[in-house]
């Protein structure tokens, strides 16, 4: 196999570990918000049903953020492995914003995770939320120095690049704060309590079609729904104004977004079609004349640059972030119906009196992480053929390996995270499947192995 080769497989590899590590943090990053507001309601209110609802989640929360550290770890290492020339170029500027993420993000969830999950039967109550609240904090800062770091490689500023291609930082305050980092940013903070909010309430209505009086998932379920029906709205407008950003520092990979083959005024806005990058059209396209231009927040006359406007090797592969883009509006729409109708029952007396919004809740409950997995495809592959967009190619990012030496790896990830990550998913549904007890019992892993997220959970066996 050829260079060509091991770029492509490279390529996969990391795509493939990404897509199932972005599902845990997404997933964390909601939960333990959603963790530090029922523990809260539960010390104001004293009501039982936030204490067994904090209890259950918990261990959920335990085993979602376990697995995210280790899927974690292994995107890090193929930094070394597969993407030796970025390292080595990119280093001096992303290393210290993934420095920065360990120092206050990784190290306060560190030394407070073990007093959220074990603490409470040891510690005194305002100590233990407090320890939640700052868990809570540190997924968020996490999420902040990873964001950054990202939208860097989407929209560099405040660097320069020396004469052996190693880039430097000249304006650290523009490298955090690049210009499409506090709309990506915003964007993944909503995606998680989204996809949280969906994924409660997916669980909560599962029970409750099986046990229409469980107290706690009645809770859960209303609780969701309040945050999806809010979130979800606002994550359209937030959505919105990240796709106006991309146009101005990234406006070729909004002409693949929409499939603008051509250059010019008065863009038609495309619902859905097959697009073909050899022919440079969009097979049995059904499009809106007349509101592509309106959509992208300028004036019909105005001039949007199409796909020709840049040679065609620079092009990313069209279909598959069209496609990507249209699952997650198309998901998001989805999900500010299910929000309404959620409301709608809520206000007239109960959603769990309805078994098809429970059904549709159910059916709903994985959507989010399809929406996120969708997101990050556009956000990613529309970024191509650029590693970080205009400075440095990704085919000149890629260590110097062979491809058998990389199909060997990618082939070890996939059996490995079939078997670990299978197993790791399976037992999360069983416990979303049981459903909280009316007297949960706090996690004691005396007897298990300290520290050890799948102890917590396995209390309950």
């Amino acid at each position: 196999m050829g260079d060509l080769d091991a770029l492509v497989l490279a390529r996969l590899q990391f795509a493939f570990t990404i897509a199932f590590h972005i599902i845990f943090p997404s997933f964390s990053i909601g939960l333990a918000s959603l963790l530090a507001v029922l523990e809260g309601l539960w010390l104001t209110t004293r009501r039982e049903v936030f204490r067994n609802l904090y209890l259950f989640w918990v261990k959920i929360f335990a085993l979602s953020f376990g697995m995210g550290v280790v899927s974690g770890v292994v995107m890090s290492y193929q930094l070394g492995t597969n993407w030796s020339v970025f390292s080595t170029a990119a280093a001096p500027v992303i290393g210290p914003l993934f420095a920065f993420e360990v120092l206050t993000a990784f190290f306060l969830e560190a030394s407070f995770l073990g007093i959220m999950l074990f603490g409470w039967k040891k510690v005194g109550p305002g100590l233990h939320f407090t320890a939640t609240v700052l868990v809570a904090i540190g997924t968020l800062i996490s999420a902040f120095w990873i964001l950054s770091a990202n939208s860097w490689m989407q929209a560099p500023t405040g660097f320069a690049i020396l004469p052996d291609g190693k880039l430097i930082a000249t304006d650290w305050w523009a490298v955090v704060f690049n210009p499409t980092f506090p709309t990506r940013l915003a964007h993944m903070a909503l995606a998680a309590f989204l996809t949280t909010a969906l994924a409660v309430g997916g669980a909560s209505a599962f029970v409750l079609l099986r046990d229409p009086d469980q107290p706690e998932s009645r809770m859960a379920l209303r609780m969701a729904i309040g945050m999806f029906a809010i979130v979800a709205p606002l994550q359209l407008v937030i959505g919105h104004t990240s796709g106006e950003l991309a146009r101005h520092h990234q406006p070729l990979k909004v002409a693949a977004i929409e499939a603008y083959w051509k250059t010019g005024p008065d863009q038609p806005q495309s619902l859905i079609g097959w697009p073909d990058r050899k022919a440079g059209k969009t097979h049995g396209e059904i499009a809106i004349p007349g509101i592509g231009n309106a959509i992208q927040g300028v004036s019909r006359d105005t001039v949007i640059q199409g796909l020709d406007a840049w040679p065609r090797e620079d092009w990313p592969v069209v279909g598959l972030i069209y496609w990507s883009f249209r699952v997650m509006v198309g998901l998001g729409l989805a999900m500010i119906g299910l929000g309404a109708w959620g409301v709608w029952h809520v206000y007239r007396g109960g959603p769990e009196a309805s078994p098809w919004f429970l059904r549709a809740s159910v059916l709903m409950g994985p959507m989010g992480f399809v929406a996120v997995i969708a997101g990050w495809i556009v956000a990613e592959a529309g970024r191509q053929p650029w590693v970080i967009y205009g400075v440095l190619r990704t085919r000149d990012a890629v260590s110097p390996v062979g491809a058998g030496q990389v199909s060997v790896s990618l082939l070890a990830f996939m059996v490995i995270y079939a078997i670990v990550f299978s197993a790791g998913a399976i037992y999360i549904l069983r416990l979303m499947a049981r459903g909280p007890a009316p007297h949960e019992e706090a996690p004691t892993p005396e007897d298990r192995a300290p520290g050890s997220p799948l102890a917590v959970a396995g209390e309950d066996q």
